[in-house]
């Protein structure tokens, strides 16, 4: 009895009203994403966007890249007004989420045939919002609850995140196609709505104001000073620990790792455009059924992980993608693809991408120093990110060049680098079993 009573209450943990809260500021975090990156492309090549541009636009998600360059801005600085009516942290984050829906509502009155260069802007402008928001309420996650939440604080923010992600895709996708995208992107700006009045309803969290009045007594940092601390010394320790050649290795692995889905992701709704799905075939079988598949291969990543061992689980996520992109070259090749076949290649790559990911997470936490979790982490998630960010701006361009199944038999190649240095770190270094105190 007192184990199902733990279990009730731990159940239960999910119902008060902080936890909560969380499920709605993830949706509203999750949602801008993909609407200025997937969503994004599968508009301007219905509009008649060549690939070219379309690959090079895709550098507006490079904002979630570099938020760690205005993060300690939003984390030490008060607005004028808002802050003292709201507090600082929900003041910064109602701040991000108007702009969030004055961007969006923006962007659905754009015209990518006649003004892209305006809504091309207009995807910054929301972009660098979203990434703001994502400061801001990873801030006020960690000091609204304490140590005992932070488990569940995070599960419903991991779950409000995939449902923004659906609607961001599947639902905006399924609106163009039934309405226009201007119903579809009004509709998801409205939809921000939900984080807004969540913003309102939550109380300040009382850590936030004992760091504002501690940052207001201190001793303003110089630039220098803020630059070690922040960044010199939890990088030197990484060095110091692993030897320059490991490091330098272990940073090409993590740069490298992700390349083959960030190259191939941006081009993936035009793709199926041009095979001849609809944007509601779209929105059913590769955004709605494609979840499915997701979420088992994150429970398979996790049994891999723990059955396989990190070094194992992240080759066989390795294969397993490179085998996915492959999948997708069979596809390019049929002259009509029907919707099992979109489904089955679909299905394949949600579960490989996912199953590779959970391995990928489990290998970054132990690299860490639990001196500088936070701030490593920062940094090896920005790593990993930058490298495919950046290289997939002329994924669009190849395509046009040589055509979908080169495309893809390339980005396939991409994912041997990775799997090469991994398998040789696995035998030149031991398995970061935890991380080091």
């Amino acid at each position: 009895m007192p184990t199902e009573a733990a279990g009730w209450r731990a159940w239960l943990a999910y119902l008060q009203p902080r936890p909560l809260a969380m499920l709605f500021l993830g949706f509203s975090a999750g949602l801008p994403f993909l609407l200025v990156f997937s969503t994004l492309s599968a508009w301007l090549r219905e509009a008649g966007i060549d690939r070219t541009t379309i690959g090079l636009l895709s550098w507006v998600g490079l904002a979630y890249s570099f938020k760690l360059l205005w993060a300690p801005v939003v984390d030490r600085a008060t607005l004028p007004l808002l802050s003292r009516w709201l507090g600082r942290r929900r003041a910064w984050m109602l701040l991000a989420q108007l702009a969030l829906i004055a961007g969006l509502a923006a962007m659905a009155h754009g015209d990518p045939v006649n003004a892209l260069p305006l809504l091309a802007t207009l995807a910054v402008a929301v972009a660098f919002a979203s990434a703001t928001q994502d400061i801001v309420i990873d801030a006020w996650r960690i000091e609204a609850a304490p140590q005992s939440l932070q488990g569940t604080m995070a599960a419903t923010y991991q779950l409000g995140y995939r449902l923004g992600l659906m609607m961001a895709t599947a639902g905006a996708l399924w609106l163009a196609g039934t309405y226009d995208w201007k119903t579809a992107y009004l509709a998801m700006a409205a939809a921000v709505g939900l984080g807004l009045l969540t913003t309102l309803l939550i109380p300040e969290p009382d850590a936030s104001a004992v760091a504002a009045e501690a940052a207001a007594q201190a001793p303003r940092r110089n630039l220098r000073e803020l630059f070690r601390v922040a960044i010199w010394e939890p990088l030197a320790e990484f060095f110091t620990r692993n030897g320059v050649r490991s490091a330098l290795l272990i940073l090409a692995f993590v740069g490298s790792f992700r390349l083959t889905d960030y190259t191939m992701g941006v081009m993936a709704n035009p793709f199926y455009l041009d095979v001849g799905y609809t944007l509601q075939e779209i929105a059913l079988v590769a955004k709605g059924y494609g979840v499915v598949a997701s979420i088992i291969g994150v429970v398979v990543g996790g049994w891999g992980v723990l059955r396989l061992g990190t070094i194992r689980a992240l080759v066989v996520g390795g294969v397993l993608v490179i085998g996915s992109n492959l999948a997708f070259l069979t596809l390019a090749l049929q002259e009509q693809p029907g919707l099992l076949a979109l489904g089955m290649v679909v299905s394949g790559d949600n579960f490989a991408y996912n199953f590779a990911g959970t391995a990928f997470i489990a290998y970054l936490s132990g690299l860490t120093n639990i001196a500088y979790t936070a701030t490593q982490y920062a940094l090896f998630s920005s790593l990993f990110s930058l490298p495919g960010k950046l290289l997939m701006g002329a994924s669009g361009a190849v395509v046009d060049a040589f055509g979908y199944p080169v495309f893809f038999a390339y980005t396939s190649l991409l994912g041997l680098p990775s799997l090469v240095l991994v398998i040789y770190l696995s035998r030149r270094l031991p398995v970061p079993a935890q991380r080091p105190s």
